[in-house]
């Protein structure tokens, strides 16, 4: 390979890296999510081609979760759950527990617009008015 063209075993592309650790279930979906900004390194948002280093810290937003992680070994290849444990310190706030998630109102799927009289209770329960 040409020089420009090797790899180096000390950085690598955020969305590459964050596919290979199992942060995304592709590599694409990885590329994408950085498009959009949901992901950051070091604070500041992320183009897919963005190199990282060891010590480096990601926050990926993903499924209304940010899983906050530091990156501790460089890998370009997917490899196994275990051996992309290593890899990372995972530094993500616990999930919210399920007595919050079941008190948040939700609508049935197809349900529609809430109508005006849905509107004004769901208002009442957040304690909003008018």
């Amino acid at each position: 390979m040409p020089p420009a063209q090797q790899r180096s075993e000390t950085q690598a592309r955020v969305d590459a890296w964050t596919w290979a650790v199992r942060l995304f279930k592709t590599r694409s979906d990885a590329a994408a999510a950085c498009r959009a900004g949901h992901v950051r390194v070091n604070g500041v948002t992320a183009k897919p081609a963005l190199t990282i280093r060891p010590g480096d810290e990601i926050r990926v937003r993903s499924g209304g979760l940010e899983r906050i992680v530091v990156v501790e070994r460089i890998i370009h290849k997917r490899v196994g759950a275990p051996v992309a444990a290593q890899c990372l310190i995972d530094r993500s706030p616990p999930p919210p527990p399920r007595e919050v998630l079941a008190t948040l109102p939700q609508r049935e799927r197809g349900a529609g617009r809430p109508t005006k009289r849905e509107r004004r209770e769901t208002d009442r329960l957040m304690g909003r008015t008018d």
